[in-house]
């Protein structure tokens, strides 16, 4: 009974090790920059490092952050895992970015991650959270609240594109824990003190 749980297990391991990869703190490392969490918003993400960094290194940073996200799933759908064990692995990897173990787990807000993960799980889904996050901040042109409503309403998009219910509440959990991930956003939208893009 054991070993029908091993791979995927193994699997989950590694995709949270994938994902505690922190290219942010890494590409500053490399670039004699700063620790993003000790710069600016303390996030260390990609806006975050186009503060510190400039955006040819952000879109770096962004590109590996998703990349976190697909490359272990893609694993997973080639090792033929069940729906619910592609989505702990992209659920993993998004766990190591928030908790990273090689970086004392302060990790980011796993935006770029969950959305790689989610468009190897489903591209179809990732379409609709991303076609929503452009609408939001087509609108509001801030960051934060379009990825607040787009994690918001991407479990309800899975009901309707994902058949695995036990997958969907993965999906349920990533989106919980990114909305409590941005409580400091929340804060400051509230107190109407969010900064707009562009």
């Amino acid at each position: 009974m054991l070993e029908n749980y091993a791979l995927p297990i193994a699997m989950f391991v590694v995709a949270y090790l994938i994902g505690s990869l922190s290219s942010a703190i890494i590409l500053c490392r490399l670039a004699g920059l700063p620790d993003p969490r000790t710069q600016g918003s303390g996030n260390p993400g990609a806006t975050n490092v186009l503060r510190i960094g400039g955006k040819k290194l952000a879109a770096t940073v962004l590109l590996l952050d998703v990349l976190k996200g697909v490359v272990p799933v893609i694993i997973s759908h080639v090792l033929e895992l069940s729906m619910v064990w592609v989505a702990a692995t992209a659920f993993a990897a998004f766990l190591g970015h928030l908790f990273p173990v090689f970086f004392e787990f302060k990790g980011g807000k796993g935006v770029a991650t969950a959305l790689g993960g989610f468009l190897a799980l489903s591209p179809t889904l990732a379409l609709a959270g991303l076609i929503t996050w452009l609408i939001v901040f087509a609108v509001s042109r801030i960051s934060s609240l379009s990825a607040l409503i787009a994690a918001g309403l991407t479990p309800l998009y899975s009901l309707w594109i994902i058949d695995s219910i036990n997958a969907r509440w993965i999906i349920l959990a990533t989106a919980v824990l990114l909305i409590v991930r941005h409580r400091s956003n929340i804060q400051r939208l509230l107190a109407k003190e969010e900064s707009k893009s562009g």
